[in-house]
């Protein structure tokens, strides 16, 4: 048996939460068993949890799109019992059980192995998010943005993915501006992290034009919506965006205009499906670049117990950082 936080269909549309004892029998299939270390919470698992969005795909479900642990049971060869294994994305915690528990079961394939020199809670502190961060910069990279080419804007930038690519970019030498929408609240905070501005999510949240002043290299944007058609229309001639999130809305109400008079690239970004090298190589990088500053300012520990509110919290854009979860 195992304790596990778990979801469950109701006639509301918030799921039954709970935190019960499983049998290992009911572990779905998998070729690796994990005793998971750490898992996270990210903003996909708080509209799982709270049923804002339609997340779950079958009932009843574990939560949790990240975890990390040590294999307990291997069918792969690349596997061994007692080896760091992380795993993020694969539509775990959606249609496969994930990480908000004591164990998990899970395919080879989507597991890597824990980077050299990155313990398991920093793992955790990084997660999806960080992934995801990291592959918004290497987009960039690739985009031809560079520290000499100007200003990139992050979005949602005291959340996750975008704490995260505040300090990745400082820490390659890029002139950074935070968008969030508590200014007050995470100035101090966003400047620690390597912002050299701190942007009111208000002064980008209203309809636009098609084009306006050009202000951005380039941008990492988490949200979605006016914002992301609002910094397409201000994006430097050819600069690159990366967008990984719809925070605000799925919805870009944008024209043709800056990616054929500003030669401007809107790259997507995608973390779940990632081919396993690139995710190799994006957590290397990872290790690398963050600094120990990093998981002291910007991540806290819970228990499984305090998991609903922390999701409910996240959802309400109310969560700085990464919030780690101990089973």
């Amino acid at each position: 048996m195992f304790k596990a936080l778990v979801l469950e269909q109701s006639d509301s549309h918030a799921p039954k939460v709970s935190i019960q004892q499983v049998d290992e029998a009911q572990l779905p299939e998998g070729d690796v068993r994990v005793a998971v270390d750490y898992s996270s919470l990210n903003f996909k698992d708080g509209l799982a949890i709270t049923g804002k969005g339609k997340i779950v795909r079958s009932w009843p479900m574990v939560p949790g799109i990240d975890f990390v642990g040590s294999v307990e049971q291997s069918e792969d060869p690349r596997y061994q019992v007692g080896d760091k294994v992380v795993l993020t994305g694969w539509g775990v915690g959606e249609g496969h059980w994930g990480g908000m528990a004591e164990k998990a079961q899970v395919k080879g394939d989507w597991l890597v192995p824990l980077t050299d020199g990155m313990s398991e809670a920093q793992s955790m502190m990084v997660g999806t998010a960080g992934l995801t961060a990291m592959l918004c910069v290497l987009a960039l990279q690739e985009g031809g943005v560079t520290p000499e080419s100007g200003t990139v804007l992050v979005t949602g930038a005291s959340g996750g993915v975008g704490s995260v690519a505040v300090t990745l970019l400082a820490k390659l030498g890029y002139q950074v501006a935070a968008l969030t929408g508590r200014v007050e609240q995470n100035a101090e905070l966003l400047k620690e992290l390597g912002a050299s501005e701190v942007v009111d999510r208000a002064t980008l949240s209203e309809p636009g034009r098609p084009l306006d002043k050009q202000r951005w290299a380039g941008a990492v944007d988490t949200v979605g919506g006016d914002i992301l058609a609002n910094i397409l229309a201000q994006t430097n001639y050819g600069g690159t965006v990366a967008a990984c999130g719809l925070a605000a809305s799925f919805k870009l109400p944008s024209t043709v205009m800056p990616f054929i008079l500003r030669n401007v690239r809107l790259q997507g970004v995608d973390s779940v499906s990632c081919p396993r090298e690139r995710r190799i190589e994006a957590w290397k990088q990872l290790q690398a670049l963050l600094p120990e500053s990093y998981y002291q300012s910007a991540c806290k520990e819970v228990s499984l117990d305090e998991v609903a509110e922390q999701a409910e919290a996240i959802t309400q854009g109310q969560v700085t950082g990464r919030v780690i979860i101990k089973p």
